[in-house]
Parts: C-alpha cells; sequence; structure tokens
C-alpha cells in the first residue's frame, strides 16, 4: 500500500507525464494546465520544484511566450533559495500569470496529498 507521500508522487509524476504529451501534440494550454498541477503538488520538494518550472520553461519557449520564459528563469533561479529559507507560496501554480510569491487555495483532492506529506 502507497503512503501518502508517495501517492503524492505518484500523483506529480502523473501529471508531469501528462503535461509532456500535451507539449509533444502541440497544445501548450493544456501542457500548462498539467504542469500548474504538477506545481502544486512538487513544490514541497526541490527537485519536482525544479523540473515542473524547466518544463513550463520549455512549454513557454515553444508557444514563443516571452513573459513565461522570463518568468520561468526566475522561478528556476529562486527555487533552491525558497527552499533554504522555507518560504514558498503553497498551492501557487507556478506561472509567470500569477504572482511567484502568492500563496494560492489548493484543490480538495491535492490538499489531501499534501497535508499528509510527512505520514
Amino acid at each position: 500500500m502507497a503512503t501518502t507521500g508517495s501517492r503524492r508522487i505518484e500523483v506529480f509524476e502523473a501529471a508531469m507525464a501528462e503535461a509532456d504529451r500535451h507539449r509533444a501534440a502541440g497544445d501548450a494550454k493544456s501542457a500548462f494546465v498539467a504542469l500548474e498541477r504538477a506545481h502544486v503538488l512538487g513544490q514541497l520538494d526541490v527537485v519536482p520544484h525544479v523540473r515542473v518550472h524547466w518544463q513550463m520553461l520549455r512549454v513557454g519557449w515553444a508557444a514563443g511566450d516571452r513573459r513565461e520564459v522570463t518568468g520561468q528563469l526566475m522561478r528556476i533561479a529562486l527555487v533552491p533559495v525558497g527552499h533554504l529559507v522555507g518560504r514558498l507560496p503553497i498551492g501557487n501554480t507556478g506561472g509567470a500569470n500569477v504572482s511567484a510569491l502568492k500563496p494560492m487555495a489548493i484543490p480538495p483532492e491535492l490538499e489531501r496529498l499534501i497535508a499528509n506529506r510527512d505520514r
């Protein structure tokens, strides 16, 4: 039986794979929706957190979205700092369309995975 923490990572990986499929098909909007879900789940751990922002950068680049590319470069640089100082905006979806410092409401199905991450 999977622990909640490992279930969170399973759901994170599934969202990352979904995003990759959409990106490969040229559907940047759907890819980004999946990446936002992955971000909410992955931002608790530094490596998944950086991976999500890297993939957001790739989607932004492929879409020719300069704002997203610039925003993701900034976020990739700031992720390690946020983890070191323990200042992460929980629930933030990670895109350049929202402040990198703004906590956001977490969908209930993701909240359960996050709330029990250490059990």
